[in-house]
Formats: C-alpha cells, structure tokens, sequence
C-alpha cells in the first residue's frame, strides 16, 4: 500500500508542477497584455463627469458622457482584452445607453483637463495658447513639425514620411495623443473591392483647461461642415478660445482647422467620392500620445497584412499614366497614387485626391527636399524593384479576375 501511495505522489507531482507553472505562466502573459490597458482611466472619468457637480444634470449630458466613456473604452481596447473590468465597462455601457434611450453618435464629456505644456510642474508656459510663441521663448527656436497626409484609397503618408496603402476596413485611428484624437472611417470603393476610400473623418480636440472646451469635428462624404458638431466655429468662451478655430476654405468641399495652442493645422477636403486628411503637427505635441502608437496609422502606418502594394500595369496603364503626368509631373509617390486611384476605380478623372494631397504636403513639410518620396527601382534587388514586380502580378491577376 505504502508503494502504491508513494506512486500516486510521484505521478500527480509533476502535473502540480505543470499546474502551477502553467497558472505562473498565464499570470504573467496576462499582466503583461493588460500593462497598458486603461480601463481604470475611463471609469474614473465617467465617474467624474455623472458626480455631483460632474457637469453630467440632464439624459443629454448622461448620454454625452456615456458617448465619452464608450469612446475611451474602444481606444483601450486592443491592451484590454484580457481584462475582466474592461468587458464588465462595455456591457454596462451597452445597457445603459439602451436604458437612457441615447443615440450611438453625439457629442461628447470631456474625456479629462489637460495641464499647459510646460517643462516645469507648477509653472505653466509662457503664452499658453500659443504653441509657438511659448515653444520659442522657452527653447530659443521654432518647433519641429511633422505632417500627415491619408488621400485616395487610402494611401498614407506617416509623420516618418513612410507611404503606404492601406486597405483598413471600418474605423482606424490616425492619430491619438494628449490634446487630438482623428479617426478615419473607410469603405470599399466597389463592392468586393479591396481598395478602400476615407468616407468619414471624426476629429477630437481634447479640453485644455487654459484654452479650449472639448470639441468635435466631423466630417462625411457630401458634407465637410465649416463647423464643429455644435455648430460653433471656435474653441469656446474660455480666454483661449479663439486658438482654435474652423475656417471655411471653399463651401462644402474643405476646410481648414487651426489649433494654434498646440501648433497644429488641420486640412480636410472632399475630391469627388474620397475625402482626405492632412495635419501638420509639433514632433513635441505628436509624441504625447497616451495610447499605443503603433495601432495609429499616422504614427505607424497600416498594419503589415492590410498594406497594399501599387499595381501599375495592364491596358488601362498608359492611359493612367499620361493623365497623372499632366498634373504630377513628377514621378514620386503621389504619381503612383494617382496611377493605383486611376486603376482601382476605372475613373480616369480620379487624379484629384493625389493633386491636392501635394499641395496640402507642400503646405506643410518645411523641408522642401523631403516633400518628394522617390521609389528606387534602378537595382533588380531592391525593395521598390521587387514591389513593382509584385505590383505588376497583381494587375495581371485582377486583369484576369
């Protein structure tokens, strides 16, 4: 009996072992994919803003800070996955705005005051609603900027002037830091198709206490307002408030957004059936971001399996090519663009959105020689030699299909 009883402790120790150090392990993995995940973050905001004296009195505010709190949830969501708080959040917030009877869009509370942007606690800067003013008196210079540029179907041009394009499905965002968060909605551009087009672009201009209430611009196919969401066109009654503002650039098609406390400008336009986004931005105020930058498409592009490559080829080709060389004589990146947008709509007229990305780009960069991506194509072995071959298959292949 001893033999058999000692036996059985032989055999089950090894699986109390596998045990333990399986429950170790997951413990760990665990801990490590909810490091940065913010859900405490986000219930802590929309406890502040239904409180007493919160703001939140009546079922529009409930609803505006329900909006916030879902808004907050979804940008955490990718570190929260393993997070039991964070599914309990989502739940609750589902049934409550079905309880309250809230509409899913709207404006939103203010997700939380920000502190002036200064390198010193306690001190706030110097001309606080004047990014620039306040960066040059207290670094002896002008600030670093850096630009973003999504256009077509969506091609996009990182604040590293990588190029890329995507075919992001649904709502990505571009940009997500202390002070801005912009989303970008896209569609197929046909049915079935892979290439997609920006139809909606939300942008949020965090509350800065010195400055600026919260506002939201949004923007959709057919309707690029000359507006925030509220109908007003600046940053609020607050001293600051006239360093944001909307300015209409032509009725209906763009605009122009500057947030002059945080040294930023802002051009959306509608070209034909696409809309387009470009930003120039402090590399000081970009990197302020609260969230993981890799999953914002201006920090670090389109994840790797939703890039697509150019497919410059095929009968269509030389049509798209002379058309794009009339307007882009150059042949940089934006050519390529306007020569995929050409060949993946079959409208030889859809030249507009890479026109006018380059000029918003010639806007912005100050450094007139990066405004030119050139692909490299002279050496067989290169990258861009080897994507071009990639690209030709493509179009043989669709031509096909």
């Amino acid at each position: 009996m001893g033999k058999l009883g000692d036996s059985n402790s032989n055999t089950q120790q090894p699986e109390r072992n596998s045990s333990v150090i399986f429950l170790l392990l997951t413990i760990i993995f665990f801990k490590q994919a909810t490091a940065k995940c913010r859900i405490l973050r986000c219930n802590s905001e929309f406890v502040a803003a239904t409180e007493p004296g919160g703001g939140a009195v009546g079922n529009d505010d409930y609803c505006s800070a329900l909006r916030a709190y879902s808004l907050c949830t979804r940008l955490t969501s990718r570190a929260c996955w393993g997070d039991l708080s964070y599914h309990s959040a989502v739940q609750g917030i589902e049934d409550l705005m079905i309880q309250h009877r809230c509409p899913q869009t709207g404006p939103t509370s203010r997700p939380r005051p920000q502190a002036p942007m200064s390198r010193h606690e306690g001190h706030p800067a110097l001309d606080t609603c004047s990014y620039n003013k306040s960066f040059q008196r207290r670094e002896g210079r002008l600030p670093s900027f850096v630009h973003c540029g999504v256009f077509g179907d969506p091609h996009i041009r990182t604040f590293q002037d990588d190029f890329q394009t995507c075919r992001v499905h649904g709502a990505w965002p571009l940009i997500d830091n202390n002070y801005l968060y912009v989303q970008a909605t896209s569609t197929p551009v046909t049915k079935g198709s892979n290439a997609t087009a920006l139809t909606k672009i939300t942008i949020i201009f965090k509350d800065f206490k010195e400055c600026i209430d919260q506002q939201i611009y949004q923007a959709e196919l057919n309707n690029v307002p000359a507006a925030f969401s509220d109908g007003s066109t600046n940053g609020g009654e607050r001293r600051g408030g006239n360093s944001l503002k909307v300015l209409g650039q032509v009725a209906g098609q763009s605009i122009e957004i500057q947030a002059a406390y945080i040294g930023t400008t802002i051009i959306v336009r509608q070209t034909g059936s696409f809309l387009s986004f470009a930003i120039q931005i402090p590399m000081e105020v970009a990197n302020t971001s609260t969230e993981e930058q890799d999953l914002q498409l201006c920090m670090g592009g389109c994840p790797t399996l939703e890039r697509l490559p150019f497919f410059p080829s095929s009968s269509a080709l030389q049509e798209a090519r002379i058309k794009c060389g009339k307007e882009l004589p150059k042949e940089d990146i934006y050519f390529q663009a306007c020569v995929f947008d050409v060949l993946a709509t079959g409208d030889i007229n859809a030249t507009a959105a890479a026109t006018l990305a380059l000029k918003d780009a010639r806007i912005f960069i100050q450094e007139k020689d990066k405004l030119h991506l050139l692909p490299n194509l002279s050496s067989k072995n290169s990258p861009s030699h080897m994507a071009f071959s990639l690209m030709l298959f493509f179009v043989m292949i669709f031509s096909i299909l």
